[in-house]
């Protein structure tokens, strides 16, 4: 079966779902029948989802594959402000769990056919009647399309119940519509070969469900029963968001250190350059682009009193760095986060980093002087908001 598709029926049917979420941007996504978690693991790349949930009768299988919904190293070393949060629950889709309503998408790819007759009307109520989503997508074979496959008899699966031709599917999502209130639109993927198109139609039928804005007795379709809570939640895992503070704190501690350095490093080469130049630099002296940076005795924990030490004011890295200014928002907000960071060290006025250096300045009359240079009494720094 699978060679008669190139990319494969299961790989369309999950790209179906997936440009489904790229064009319209749901935050809150359900699998239903999850199995192998491989929708999910294609989802949880779409950063607009805050909440993607799976759910599955086979808890074996979800403990096998949930794994691989973790986030990846570079979820950790390049976060983002997206947030998402990937959660697995066993369960049977008959069964209403409150923990599932409110969902902007639910999706239930090749799941209907293996249901026995008598769990659709429990599968209806709880999926448009309970969850009763923005939409629902839902996948099954299309039976017209079997004698195209050679050497098949009865259905394609061992595990199918029922396989619908296109009548009865359409016929059964038309009458749930009614019922709970959506609108059907049908299409599908797996193409016939040319010119059987309109009499077979598609390999897999899909319908898409839009819920309508029907109100009955003052209310929305849906459940008011008493909520329960009947899954069992096997796994949960939020990805590493730039809206933790924690997590921007160490992002922001990193970079404003890299760029304090490199600033440092630039500027004692400009002071060696002039010194060499038999023309001296006075520590108030301005030099070049990095004229705010300068010497002073500021004392900082942890460094060599005998050693100076370099100040790089917040404005002028906030100035230099594009991403400082991008996590932090503002040059206030920045300090707030990184004032007391241990690795951080400040004047006294919080106005600059303070760094340690080798270079000991010639000029220094008493080394174990520790006052600070005054900079914010000659310089005031102008916070941006």
């Amino acid at each position: 079966m699978s060679q008669l598709f190139k990319p494969s029926l299961h790989t369309q049917r999950h790209d179906f779902v997936v440009d489904f979420v790229r064009r319209n941007n749901p935050q809150k996504v359900a699998d239903l029948g999850c199995g192998e978690c491989s929708l999910l693991g294609k989802l949880r790349f779409h950063r607009q989802i805050k909440l993607l949930v799976g759910v599955d009768q086979n808890g074996a299988k979800l403990r096998k594959k949930m794994h691989g919904l973790a986030p990846l190293s570079t979820d950790y070393l390049q976060p983002t402000f997206d947030q998402l949060c990937v959660q697995l629950y066993q369960g049977s889709v008959t069964q209403k769990d409150a923990r599932f309503r409110g969902f902007d998408l639910v999706t239930s790819i090749e799941l209907i056919e293996h249901l026995p007759l008598d769990d659709l009307e429990p599968f209806s109520n709880v999926v448009f009647g309970y969850m009763a989503p923005q939409t629902v997508i839902i996948s099954t074979p299309n039976s017209e399309f079997n004698p195209l496959f050679p050497g098949l008899s009865g259905f394609r699966h061992s595990d199918h119940k029922f396989e619908w031709t296109r009548v009865e599917f359409q016929s059964w999502a038309l009458n749930v519509g009614s019922e709970f209130g959506y609108k059907a639109e049908f299409t599908g993927v797996g193409r016939a070969p040319p010119g059987q198109e309109q009499r077979i139609g598609f390999c897999t039928q899909i319908g898409v469900f839009h819920r309508l804005m029907v109100v009955r007795d003052g209310h929305m379709f849906g459940d008011n029963a008493e909520d329960n809570y009947p899954y069992t939640l096997l796994y949960s895992v939020t990805y590493p968001s730039l809206r933790d503070d924690n997590i921007l704190r160490k992002i922001l501690v990193s970079e404003l250190l890299c760029w304090a350095e490199k600033l440092k490093k630039e500027w004692l080469e400009k002071r060696t350059d002039k010194l060499e130049e038999a023309n001296p630099v006075d520590k108030d002296e301005r030099v070049g682009e990095y004229g705010d940076i300068f010497w002073t005795n500021s004392p900082v924990p942890q460094c060599h009193t005998l050693h100076r030490h370099v100040s790089v004011p917040l404005q002028l890295l906030w100035t230099c760095c594009p991403k400082l200014r991008e996590l932090s928002g503002s040059l206030s907000n920045l300090r707030q986060l990184i004032v007391d960071d241990p690795q951080i060290k400040m004047n006294r006025q919080r106005s600059a980093v303070i760094l340690c250096s080798q270079e000991q300045d010639p000029g220094d009359e008493d080394p174990n002087d520790l006052t600070d240079s005054g900079y914010a009494e000659r310089s005031h720094v102008e916070e941006e908001h």
